[in-house]
């Protein structure tokens, strides 16, 4: 089991396939893109099955989310998710991607034992999606979207990130959307993981002015005032339900005290936190010959030093130098 000294046990292993991404989102990278991780520094499909099947039959993972940078640009996708999905004890797997190219990918994907899909868009105005994402792609991922509910990758999860200024006023049409399409809606606060390091708390949509949004067309009744266990999102029951919306305020509401993930990032590093400072080397020990076990010891002292929470609210809190697109979703 990967236990912390805080009692938390992590479950929840997201797997990051490749930095690079085909877009370029303002609160993500810089419009000329990053310098991208070398290829031989990248982990093989077979070391990630490898790290998988520890996490899954010796560290007692059960989730597995394949995300990037955009992992739809990883050659051997589709292999890497059946062998993932045939590993005993099999683990639910996910996938969280920008939506281009999953029209061409979804049945695929589906085949190979993928369970369902996370999308980000943030808008449904092709110029406000130009604007943020620096690309015209705004159909291909709504396609996308449509071929993966058709192919049964569901429930199919659409994450929105509000930019003040931009979409800040999208909020109810991008429910009143979801609802039509029988799609989860979650927003998401923007996080302090941007390449630029230009994020400020006080330039950010906060959880509270989203519901007020969408307080404005719709009746929002809380499901998980109470008690919602690990999951991210505060859920809300749209106009009574079923229907419901989600809320991830990492920044003003965080979470940390529940938190079940651990995080393995494209080179081979494990991550206890999003915002972590500190990486442990995997990528070293597998290509070092280390048995499963001797791996397997050196995931659970990484995850047992966890620290109690991210340090968002702390003066001192310093933005890690890894922006998303490397660290992983």
């Amino acid at each position: 089991m990967l236990i912390d000294t805080y009692g938390r046990t992590a479950t929840d292993l997201r797997v990051s396939l490749t930095d690079r991404c085909n877009l370029r989102c303002t609160y993500c990278m810089p419009e000329e893109g990053l310098q991208w991780l070398a290829k031989p520094d990248l982990l093989t499909d077979d070391e990630i099955v490898r790290l998988v099947d520890i996490a899954v039959r010796l560290l007692g993972v059960t989730e597995v989310r394949f995300t990037g940078g955009e992992p739809l640009l990883r050659p051997g996708l589709t292999g890497i998710v059946e062998r993932v999905a045939a590993l005993t004890p099999r683990p639910q797997t996910s996938l969280t991607t920008n939506g281009i190219g999953l029209r061409r990918t979804a049945p695929a994907l589906k085949a190979a034992g993928l369970d369902r899909v996370n999308v980000s868009l943030d808008t449904l105005r092709p110029d406000v999606f130009k604007a943020l994402t620096r690309r015209n792609r705004l159909q291909d991922v709504l396609d996308g979207l449509e071929a993966a509910r058709a192919a049964g990758l569901t429930p199919v999860k659409v994450n929105t990130v509000l930019m003040p200024g931009l979409n800040d006023d999208e909020a109810p049409d991008l429910l009143a959307w979801a609802v039509d399409h029988a799609y989860e809606l979650r927003f998401i606060e923007q996080m302090p993981l941007d390449a630029q390091h230009g994020w400020t708390r006080d330039g950010m949509v906060t959880a509270g002015d989203i519901l007020t949004s969408l307080r404005t067309r719709f009746d929002l009744t809380s499901e998980t005032q109470d008690e919602r266990g690990s999951a991210p999102a505060e859920r809300w029951l749209v106009d009574g339900g079923p229907y419901k919306v989600g809320v991830i305020a990492s920044v003003t509401r965080p979470f940390c005290a529940a938190c079940d993930r651990t995080r393995l990032t494209a080179d081979g590093q494990i991550r206890t936190c999003l915002f972590a400072r500190e990486e442990t080397d995997l990528r070293g020990a597998l290509r070092g010959d280390a048995s499963d076990e001797e791996i397997a010891e050196l995931w659970r002292a990484a995850m047992y030093g966890k620290k109690a929470g991210a340090g968002l609210d702390d003066p001192s809190f310093v933005q890690p130098q890894r922006p998303m697109s490397a660290i992983g979703g």
